[in-house]
């Protein structure tokens, strides 16, 4: 009994190192074909630059109150 199972799990072992070693397929020289891109597939992609384009307004308009701010300072001291 203990000899039927060692050979199946000898014969599981050379099996899956078999398959491991197997060698990859070489690249074709085609390119890949284009994927079509749907509305559904820029979801994502509007979800994320969403805030960040609200981030990029905010700091604008903190960079041009920043400026009003410097500019009225210089005028103060003149």
């Amino acid at each position: 009994m203990t000899g039927l199972l060692l050979r199946i799990v000898i014969a599981l072992l050379s099996g899956m190192t078999l398959v491991a070693c197997t060698p990859e397929r070489p690249p074709t020289d085609e390119p890949p074909e284009p994927q079509v891109v749907t509305a559904h597939d820029t979801q994502l992609r509007d979800a994320i630059q969403a805030p960040l384009s609200q981030a990029k307004q905010v700091g604008d308009v903190v960079q041009d109150a920043a400026d009003q701010r410097s500019s009225e300072i210089d005028a103060q001291s003149e």
